[in-house]
């Protein structure tokens, strides 16, 4: 069975240690399960392809289908991602953190076994997770944390029970409210387009870029 790390308060000894494993994990080409806006979710370094192929496998995953990364802060996006348009800027000032998910043309740094040409970035509204981006120097994946087409996890013990040993640590923050995707936008299209319906109704998006437009 994997390890399961209650997650403790921020600063505190516990909390360190809890990051120092995390990171070894990461480090060393390993998944671990974390809370993230709505469900726990796959956390693995995407630099690292042997650590992506894990995830794919242990999903049952379409390889044509892209990751997406979660990242702690506006300042690290400029380290993924060519060009920030203006709509863009608007939606993530808007809307960041919190379960929306932009596509952008990523850097050519980035590795393609993540992407299908756009990369997909969110900053998520769970103060947990970002605290815990904080403490990396690169993003996380972040797909839910079941078999493809099941029912994703909204507790430790849920992916304890779905995954088992397929996963290295988990982090164990309680429950997870659940609920729908992020809604994910393609900025790199003027006007930006709807790719999937999720938390954040599209017309909110649109009143917030004075825009008005069918959907995609």
């Amino acid at each position: 069975m994997p390890r399961i790390l209650k997650v403790k308060k921020f600063g505190s000894k516990s909390w360190e240690n809890m990051i120092t494993e995390t990171l070894n994990i990461l480090k060393g080409g390993g998944i671990i399960a974390f809370p993230t806006d709505t469900f726990y979710g796959l956390g693995a370094n995407p630099y690292n392809k042997t650590a992506v192929d894990k995830i794919y496998s242990i999903k049952d995953r379409d390889p044509e289908k892209p990751l997406l990364l979660l990242i702690d802060s506006f300042a690290k996006l400029d380290d993924l991602v060519e060009d920030i348009s203006e709509a863009a800027a608007k939606l993530i000032e808007s809307f960041w953190p919190g379960p929306l998910t932009l596509l952008f043309k990523p850097k050519h740094t980035v590795p393609k076994f993540i992407t299908t040409g756009l990369l997909g970035v969110r900053q998520p509204g769970n103060l947990i997770t970002r605290e815990i981006l904080s403490e990396l120097n690169f993003p996380l994946t972040a797909p839910s944390a079941n078999i493809s087409g099941k029912t994703p996890a909204t507790s430790a013990e849920q992916v304890k029970n779905y995954l088992g040993n397929k996963v290295d640590l988990i982090l164990d923050a309680g429950f997870c409210k659940g609920g729908e995707p992020s809604t994910l936008i393609d900025t790199t299209k003027a006007p930006v387009q709807l790719i999937r319906k999720g938390a954040i109704d599209f017309k909110k998006i649109q009143a917030s870029l004075n825009q008005t437009q069918r959907l995609a």
